[in-house]
């Protein structure tokens, strides 16, 4: 059965699990300069496809346009036609950085005389359940490759089409490498209750990484007997305090909002210390209105802003995740109550503080409990290529072994590595 028929016909998903799990054997086995000639394939694959890819996307876009969906959220999670380059750019690059497997480390020879270390593997099979960004199948595929790892995609029915066709390329491009194109399978299929059987099928998949809104990542918690990484949610905040460069301030809040809006480390929440804010939020308006940005405002905030871009916050303003040209506002009196309200709002994704003041910026690091904490720089440096590891499957929010942006090392486990000279325990 091919991937483009499968979506209409009945899936066999623990023949799927036997099969990546069989793939995961031979992967773990490849050398590293094997890995990277097959990541260099599958970058040349997707060039030369490049038109039947786009093809099919536009299928997805045309779709989403009829459905009335919104043009930043087309734009951003869709439409592959500006992001090819950089996607085949970042499959070549994954060729270029270090392989974390058969890494050794924390050796030690004990009084026994035995020697031990730990060494870095792959997991086996990872499974990913995500939403649009058809991108995203071609980087946790190339990533898990990279690292050893066959994987199982679930993506959203809104890109079916664009995933169905990069399937197809990453698949041909392995078995033209020799390798088993098990390694990378996709559930095609719009039925959601694949994803239910696929979070039982712990006997094949040693991961699963959800992609999407809190419903998914709820859902996979809940109903997974298979260890879950969640994160990709970000109700992001900075604080603006009292010591702060304004101007300075004021395009890094642009960039943080306004780059790309619908993205899990855009800027969701601007906390402003209440001794600057009546010069500083009407300029935040007037600057990101600009962009097309409308505002949730909290009482005290609003009554510093007579603009009509600027709304009255609701009761659940401060705990949404906008993805969208929308920023809530609030006056805060100091750095005890900016804390206390990201403690009470965050998602643990990303949150920072635009301060001159050193100590403050200490307490910030110090007390405010997410993956990544900023000091005078935007929400938007929490990805993998931005902080210099090349590139990323999902940014964790959650305390396990991972947290931040999941790269290659995060893709591995470890073993201990036992040697002596016939040793017995006394």
């Amino acid at each position: 059965m091919t991937q483009a028929t499968a979506q209409t016909s009945v899936i066999d998903m623990e023949a799927m699990g036997k099969r990546a799990r069989t793939a995961s054997y031979a992967l773990a086995a490849l050398t590293t300069e094997q890995k990277n000639d097959a990541l260099l394939a599958i970058a040349d694959a997707l060039e030369t496809n490049t038109e039947s890819i786009l093809a099919a996307n536009q299928r997805d876009i045309d779709a989403a346009i009829e459905n009335g969906v919104d043009e930043i959220w087309i734009r951003d999670r869709i439409d592959l036609k500006r992001r090819m380059a950089g996607i085949i750019a970042d499959v070549r690059n994954v060729a270029t950085l270090p392989d974390p497997v058969g890494r050794e480390y924390d050796h030690a020879e004990l009084d026994t005389g035995i020697r031990i270390n730990k060494r870095r593997v792959p997991f086996g099979v990872i499974g990913t359940i995500y939403e649009s960004r058809p991108n995203v199948t071609v980087d946790i595929s190339t990533l898990a490759l990279k690292t050893g790892n066959a994987v199982i995609l679930r993506g959203g029915s809104d890109v079916l089409n664009s995933n169905l066709e990069l399937v197809r390329v990453l698949q041909d491009a392995l078995t033209a490498c020799g390798l088993p194109n098990d390694a990378i399978q996709y559930i095609a299929s719009t039925d959601r209750a694949y994803v239910s059987q696929m979070l039982k099928m712990h006997q094949y998949i040693d991961m699963i990484i959800p992609r999407g809104g809190n419903g998914l990542h709820n859902f996979c918690r809940e109903n997974s007997t298979i260890p879950v990484i969640i994160g990709g949610i970000g109700v992001c905040h900075l604080y603006v305090d009292a010591t702060a460069n304004l101007d300075a301030s004021l395009p890094v809040i642009h960039n943080a909002k306004t780059q790309r809006p619908a993205v899990c480390n855009a800027l969701d929440t601007l906390l402003v210390n209440k001794e600057v804010a009546a010069e500083f939020l009407p300029r935040v308006v007037e600057k990101l209105g600009e962009s097309g940005v409308v505002f949730k405002a909290e009482p005290q905030a609003k009554a510093l802003l007579d603009d009509s871009r600027v709304e009255a916050a609701g009761p659940d303003d401060f705990d949404t995740e906008w993805t969208a040209l929308i920023l809530g506002l609030k006056v805060v009196s100091g750095l005890d109550e900016a804390i206390d309200h990201i403690r009470a709002h965050t998602t643990q994704h990303s949150d920072g503080i635009l301060t001159e003041t050193s100590e403050n910026a200490i307490r910030f690091l110090n007390e405010v409990d997410s993956a990544a904490v900023f000091v005078n720089a935007s929400t938007r440096f929490n990805d993998g290529s931005a902080m210099g590891l090349g590139a990323e499957v999902a940014i964790s929010t959650q305390k396990m072994h991972a947290r931040g942006p999941m790269a290659l090392e995060e893709l591995t486990t470890y073993k201990w590595i036992v040697q002596g000279d016939y040793a017995s325990r006394p």
